[in-house]
Parts: C-alpha cells; sequence; structure tokens
C-alpha cells in the first residue's frame, strides 16, 4: 500500500532533484527519483547485512567455531526453492 511523503529541500537538494528529472533525464518526476533513492538505500543496507554475515561467518571458520554437516546440501537447496 502506497503511502504519501512531504519533503522539504533545500535550494541546492531541489535543484539536484530537477536535474535528474524531466525530458530526457533518467527519472520523469521528483517522485520516481525520490523513490529510486530510497530503494537503492534499503538495497544497500540489506547487501552491508549480508556482507556483515559472511565477515561474521569466515570469522568463525578462522577460530575454529564449525560444525562438520553430514546431510545432503542439494537436496536442501532444491527443497527450498519450492
Amino acid at each position: 500500500m502506497a503511502k504519501n511523503l512531504t519533503l522539504i529541500l533545500e535550494s541546492e537538494l531541489w535543484a539536484f532533484v530537477r536535474e535528474n528529472c524531466g525530458d530526457g533525464r533518467p527519472f520523469d518526476t521528483a517522485d520516481a527519483f525520490v523513490i529510486d533513492l530510497v530503494r537503492q538505500r534499503m538495497l544497500q543496507s540489506q547487501a552491508a547485512k549480508v556482507r556483515e554475515a559472511i565477515l561474521e561467518g569466515y570469522q568463525d571458520a578462522i577460530e575454529g567455531r564449525t560444525i562438520v554437516y553430514e546431510g545432503n546440501l542439494r537436496s536442501l537447496l532444491s527443497q527450498a526453492e519450492k
């Protein structure tokens, strides 16, 4: 469900938004530009969390905190895809 958001931008920021919107520009409207920026930031945040989890996993392996897995990873992955 879409929600409304009202922004008050400083002149410099508003000029930047205008430079990126309109005919022949990357975005048709200021709304589309702001939505894309928020979406990009959300994806960056999610990617940072994944990177952190991977680094924690590497650190666990380096420090010997591992568990031997004796299952079938391919089977688990195929079940997860269903």
